[in-house]
Protein backbone atom coordinates (compact mmCIF):
# COMPACT_ATOMS: atom_id res chain seq x y z
CA UNK A 1 0.00 0.00 0.00
CA UNK A 2 0.94 3.18 -0.62
CA UNK A 3 2.43 6.09 2.14
CA UNK A 4 -0.40 5.04 4.87
CA UNK A 5 1.05 7.54 6.75
CA UNK A 6 -0.27 11.11 7.53
CA UNK A 7 0.16 13.27 4.61
CA UNK A 8 2.46 16.21 4.03
CA UNK A 9 -0.78 18.73 4.44
CA UNK A 10 -0.34 18.01 7.96
CA UNK A 11 0.92 21.95 8.68
CA UNK A 12 -1.95 22.89 6.57
CA UNK A 13 -4.77 20.98 8.36
CA UNK A 14 -2.64 22.31 11.43
CA UNK A 15 -3.28 25.90 10.75
CA UNK A 16 -6.97 24.92 9.70
CA UNK A 17 -7.58 23.20 13.34
CA UNK A 18 -5.72 26.41 15.11
CA UNK A 19 -8.48 28.61 13.32
CA UNK A 20 -11.08 27.14 14.96
CA UNK A 21 -12.41 27.72 18.28
CA UNK A 22 -11.46 26.84 21.39
CA UNK A 23 -7.97 27.16 19.25
CA UNK A 24 -5.58 25.37 21.64
CA UNK A 25 -8.12 22.51 22.44
CA UNK A 26 -8.46 21.10 18.81
CA UNK A 27 -4.58 21.95 18.46
CA UNK A 28 -3.83 19.79 21.00
CA UNK A 29 -6.88 16.76 19.70
CA UNK A 30 -4.64 17.07 16.52
CA UNK A 31 -1.23 16.45 17.78
CA UNK A 32 -3.28 13.46 20.05
CA UNK A 33 -4.48 12.05 17.10
CA UNK A 34 -1.17 12.34 15.19
CA UNK A 35 1.22 10.97 17.33
CA UNK A 36 -1.80 7.83 18.54
CA UNK A 37 -1.70 7.17 14.43
CA UNK A 38 2.08 7.74 14.44
CA UNK A 39 2.21 4.65 17.00
CA UNK A 40 -0.17 2.82 15.54
CA UNK A 41 -3.10 3.08 17.80
CA UNK A 42 -5.59 3.10 15.28
CA UNK A 43 -8.79 3.23 17.87
CA UNK A 44 -7.27 6.48 19.80
CA UNK A 45 -6.10 8.46 16.30
CA UNK A 46 -9.75 7.68 14.80
CA UNK A 47 -11.29 9.19 18.12
CA UNK A 48 -8.76 12.05 18.41
CA UNK A 49 -9.73 12.95 14.32
CA UNK A 50 -13.70 12.19 14.71
CA UNK A 51 -14.06 14.60 16.77
CA UNK A 52 -12.02 17.16 15.32
CA UNK A 53 -14.64 16.63 12.53
CA UNK A 54 -17.58 16.87 14.73
CA UNK A 55 -16.54 20.10 16.13
CA UNK A 56 -16.63 21.47 12.24
CA UNK A 57 -12.80 21.22 11.36
CA UNK A 58 -13.88 20.46 7.34
CA UNK A 59 -10.84 19.35 5.41
CA UNK A 60 -10.04 16.35 3.05
CA UNK A 61 -6.24 16.15 4.58
CA UNK A 62 -8.35 14.75 8.05
CA UNK A 63 -10.93 12.96 6.12
CA UNK A 64 -8.41 11.60 4.29
CA UNK A 65 -6.33 10.68 7.69
CA UNK A 66 -9.55 9.38 8.96
CA UNK A 67 -9.96 6.79 6.12
CA UNK A 68 -6.44 5.75 6.47
CA UNK A 69 -6.48 5.45 10.32
CA UNK A 70 -10.47 3.43 9.92
CA UNK A 71 -8.50 0.62 6.89
CA UNK A 72 -5.48 0.07 9.30
CA UNK A 73 -8.31 -1.06 11.71
CA UNK A 74 -9.41 -2.80 9.48
CA UNK A 75 -13.01 -0.69 9.31
CA UNK A 76 -13.66 -0.97 5.72
CA UNK A 77 -17.24 0.66 5.21
CA UNK A 78 -15.95 4.24 7.26
CA UNK A 79 -12.49 4.14 5.89
CA UNK A 80 -14.34 3.95 2.54
CA UNK A 81 -17.01 6.57 3.65
CA UNK A 82 -14.23 9.08 5.05
CA UNK A 83 -12.03 8.64 1.69
CA UNK A 84 -15.43 9.29 -0.25
CA UNK A 85 -15.78 12.69 2.13
CA UNK A 86 -12.26 13.46 1.27
CA UNK A 87 -12.85 13.41 -2.58
CA UNK A 88 -15.05 16.05 -2.37
CA UNK A 89 -12.88 18.48 -1.20
CA UNK A 90 -9.25 16.83 -2.76
CA UNK A 91 -10.50 15.18 -5.61
CA UNK A 92 -6.67 15.18 -7.24
CA UNK A 93 -4.69 13.75 -4.48
CA UNK A 94 -2.45 11.08 -6.10
CA UNK A 95 -2.04 9.74 -2.44
CA UNK A 96 -5.93 10.21 -1.93
CA UNK A 97 -6.51 8.38 -4.94
CA UNK A 98 -4.25 5.16 -4.67
CA UNK A 99 -5.22 4.29 -0.84
CA UNK A 100 -9.31 5.18 -2.08
CA UNK A 101 -8.68 2.55 -5.25
CA UNK A 102 -6.70 0.20 -3.25
CA UNK A 103 -10.08 -0.15 -0.53
CA UNK A 104 -12.40 -0.86 -3.48
CA UNK A 105 -10.08 -3.95 -4.13
CA UNK A 106 -10.92 -4.82 -1.04
CA UNK A 107 -15.17 -5.04 -1.30
CA UNK A 108 -17.06 -8.35 -2.10
CA UNK A 109 -19.69 -6.78 -3.86
CA UNK A 110 -19.33 -4.97 -7.80
CA UNK A 111 -19.89 -1.58 -8.30
CA UNK A 112 -23.26 -0.50 -8.51
CA UNK A 113 -24.70 1.80 -10.93
CA UNK A 114 -22.52 2.06 -14.04
CA UNK A 115 -22.54 4.13 -16.60
CA UNK A 116 -22.31 2.16 -20.37
CA UNK A 117 -19.09 1.85 -21.58
CA UNK A 118 -20.30 4.10 -24.89
CA UNK A 119 -21.12 7.44 -22.83
CA UNK A 120 -17.42 7.18 -20.70
CA UNK A 121 -16.22 7.39 -24.46
CA UNK A 122 -18.31 10.31 -25.85
CA UNK A 123 -17.81 12.23 -22.61
CA UNK A 124 -14.14 10.98 -21.47
CA UNK A 125 -13.54 14.82 -20.03
CA UNK A 126 -16.24 14.36 -17.61
CA UNK A 127 -14.85 11.22 -16.00
CA UNK A 128 -11.28 11.87 -16.85
CA UNK A 129 -11.55 15.21 -15.06
CA UNK A 130 -12.71 16.19 -11.44
CA UNK A 131 -15.63 18.58 -11.43
CA UNK A 132 -13.67 20.73 -9.92
CA UNK A 133 -10.67 20.79 -12.92
CA UNK A 134 -14.04 21.17 -15.33
CA UNK A 135 -15.34 24.42 -13.49
CA UNK A 136 -11.58 25.76 -13.72
CA UNK A 137 -11.18 24.89 -17.25
CA UNK A 138 -14.75 26.26 -18.08
CA UNK A 139 -13.87 29.75 -16.74
CA UNK A 140 -10.51 30.10 -18.28
CA UNK A 141 -12.31 28.95 -21.79
CA UNK A 142 -14.93 31.51 -20.87
CA UNK A 143 -12.28 34.07 -20.57
CA UNK A 144 -10.82 32.88 -23.40
CA UNK A 145 -13.44 33.52 -25.45
CA UNK A 146 -14.24 37.02 -24.55
CA UNK A 147 -11.06 38.23 -24.89
CA UNK A 148 -10.76 36.66 -28.63
CA UNK A 149 -13.79 37.81 -29.58
CA UNK A 150 -13.26 41.44 -27.86
CA UNK A 151 -9.52 41.53 -30.04
CA UNK A 152 -11.75 40.66 -33.57
CA UNK A 153 -14.17 43.13 -32.69
CA UNK A 154 -11.67 45.84 -32.05
CA UNK A 155 -9.84 44.89 -35.27
CA UNK A 156 -12.89 45.04 -37.16
CA UNK A 157 -12.13 40.93 -38.07
CA UNK A 158 -14.86 38.64 -38.94
CA UNK A 159 -15.85 36.93 -35.68
CA UNK A 160 -16.04 33.38 -37.16
CA UNK A 161 -12.89 32.70 -37.07
CA UNK A 162 -12.19 29.26 -37.04
CA UNK A 163 -10.33 29.56 -33.41
CA UNK A 164 -13.31 31.31 -32.18
CA UNK A 165 -15.71 28.93 -33.07
CA UNK A 166 -13.80 25.94 -31.56
CA UNK A 167 -13.31 27.91 -28.49
CA UNK A 168 -16.84 28.42 -28.46
CA UNK A 169 -17.93 24.61 -28.90
CA UNK A 170 -15.18 24.13 -26.34
CA UNK A 171 -16.53 26.71 -23.87
CA UNK A 172 -20.13 25.48 -24.59
CA UNK A 173 -19.48 21.83 -23.74
CA UNK A 174 -17.11 22.21 -20.55
CA UNK A 175 -20.27 24.98 -19.06
CA UNK A 176 -22.76 22.59 -19.56
CA UNK A 177 -20.47 19.60 -17.94
CA UNK A 178 -19.90 21.91 -15.20
CA UNK A 179 -23.50 22.13 -14.76
CA UNK A 180 -24.07 19.31 -14.48
CA UNK A 181 -22.01 18.56 -11.97
CA UNK A 182 -22.89 21.02 -9.59
CA UNK A 183 -27.21 20.01 -10.65
CA UNK A 184 -25.71 15.96 -9.97
CA UNK A 185 -23.94 17.17 -6.44
CA UNK A 186 -27.11 18.95 -5.29
CA UNK A 187 -29.85 16.74 -6.40
CA UNK A 188 -27.86 12.72 -5.71
CA UNK A 189 -26.69 11.78 -2.90
CA UNK A 190 -24.68 8.74 -1.98
CA UNK A 191 -23.93 6.64 1.16
CA UNK A 192 -21.46 3.90 1.84
CA UNK A 193 -22.55 0.83 3.51
CA UNK A 194 -20.71 0.48 6.87
CA UNK A 195 -21.12 -2.84 7.94
CA UNK A 196 -19.60 -6.28 7.01
CA UNK A 197 -23.05 -7.29 5.68
CA UNK A 198 -26.43 -5.25 5.49
CA UNK A 199 -29.70 -6.75 4.90
CA UNK A 200 -32.13 -4.35 1.80
CA UNK A 201 -35.25 -5.20 2.61
CA UNK A 202 -38.70 -4.28 1.20
CA UNK A 203 -40.28 -2.45 4.07
CA UNK A 204 -39.25 -0.78 7.43
CA UNK A 205 -39.21 -3.30 10.28
CA UNK A 206 -36.92 -6.12 10.15
CA UNK A 207 -39.58 -8.76 9.37
CA UNK A 208 -40.18 -7.56 5.93
CA UNK A 209 -38.69 -9.23 3.00
CA UNK A 210 -35.10 -9.42 2.10
CA UNK A 211 -34.65 -8.16 -0.96
CA UNK A 212 -30.60 -8.97 -0.74
CA UNK A 213 -27.65 -8.43 0.95
CA UNK A 214 -24.68 -6.02 0.58
CA UNK A 215 -21.40 -5.79 2.30
CA UNK A 216 -19.07 -3.30 3.84
CA UNK A 217 -17.68 -0.28 1.37
CA UNK A 218 -20.45 -0.51 -1.45
CA UNK A 219 -21.48 2.87 -2.65
CA UNK A 220 -25.08 3.51 -3.31
CA UNK A 221 -27.30 5.77 -4.14
CA UNK A 222 -29.72 7.57 -1.40
CA UNK A 223 -33.20 8.01 -2.85
CA UNK A 224 -35.09 8.53 0.23
CA UNK A 225 -34.77 8.91 4.13
CA UNK A 226 -36.26 8.72 7.60
CA UNK A 227 -35.33 8.93 11.30
CA UNK A 228 -34.46 4.88 11.35
CA UNK A 229 -33.87 4.19 7.47
CA UNK A 230 -32.30 4.64 4.11
CA UNK A 231 -34.17 3.79 0.95
CA UNK A 232 -31.04 3.11 -1.30
CA UNK A 233 -30.50 1.79 -5.36
CA UNK A 234 -27.71 0.03 -5.48
CA UNK A 235 -28.22 -0.99 -8.95
CA UNK A 236 -30.98 -0.02 -11.34
CA UNK A 237 -33.29 -2.53 -10.41
CA UNK A 238 -31.80 -3.22 -7.30
CA UNK A 239 -33.42 -0.83 -4.46
CA UNK A 240 -34.80 -1.29 -0.87
CA UNK A 241 -34.18 -0.33 2.64
CA UNK A 242 -31.36 -0.15 4.93
CA UNK A 243 -31.45 0.53 8.72
CA UNK A 244 -29.74 4.27 8.72
CA UNK A 245 -26.91 2.50 11.44
CA UNK A 246 -26.01 0.23 8.93
CA UNK A 247 -24.91 3.53 5.92
CA UNK A 248 -23.34 6.38 6.38
CA UNK A 249 -23.88 9.31 3.53
CA UNK A 250 -20.98 10.54 1.93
Amino acid sequence: MKRFLLTAGILALLLAVAATAPATQSARTFMDGTEAYRNGDWPAAIAAFERLAESGVNSGKLFYNLGNAYLKNDDLGRALMWYERALKHIPDDPDLRFNYEYALTLTKDERGEKDSPLSRILFFWKYQLSPSTVGWIAILLNAALWIALSILVVRKKRLLHPSVVLTAAATVIFCATAAFNYVEAIQERYAVILTEQAAVRSGFTDTATQLFVLHAGTRVRVERETDTRLLIRYTEDKIGWVKRSEAGII
